[in-house]
């Protein structure tokens, strides 16, 4: 059983999402699908299926959290500091053609989100920055070619 990094902040919100789950919308699905039933005929009827397949994704959801959450390792960050990046980390880079600064924060895969900054330690950018330290260069291949970013700033909170 492999273990997964991960933030207390990401392990709070999975937490927060199986509880969600499990006390309020499985409920909500129970009762969906009583109702639907009560309609009669449940080979035509729409609300019964949609209910049914929500109920499937939901318990599928409810799994994987389970095992993501039972396999969490959480890395408590607040101790860190220094210029050298480690997961937990944020880090500034700024695009070596262009200059143009970017603010990242190294988490688990499960809380990793590019569009509001969180990178999964896995992937290429967060790999190459690992153990750099500012001013260090460092070399990413991406689907538009080769990238180049130089180590701003790193800060841990």
């Amino acid at each position: 059983m492999n273990k997964m990094p991960m933030t207390k902040k990401g392990q709070d919100e999975l937490e927060s999402e199986l509880w969600r789950l499990k006390s309020e919308e499985r409920p909500a699905i129970i009762r969906a699908i009583a109702e639907a039933r009560e309609h009669g005929d449940l080979s035509e009827n729409a609300e019964y299926h949609a209910a049914r397949d929500r109920q499937s994704f939901v318990e599928g959801r409810i799994v994987e959290l389970e095992d993501v959450v039972s396999r969490a390792e959480v890395i408590d960050t607040s101790n860190f500091s220094g210029d050298t990046v480690r997961f937990g980390a944020e880090v500034i880079v700024a695009d070596a053609d262009t200059d143009e600064e970017a603010s990242y924060r190294i988490v688990g895969a499960h809380e990793a989100d590019a569009a509001a900054g969180r990178l999964s330690v896995t992937s290429p950018l967060s790999r190459a920055l690992i153990g750099k330290s500012i001013g260090d260069v460092v070399e990413v291949s991406t689907p538009g070619g080769g990238k180049s970013y130089e180590v701003v700033k790193v800060r841990y909170s």
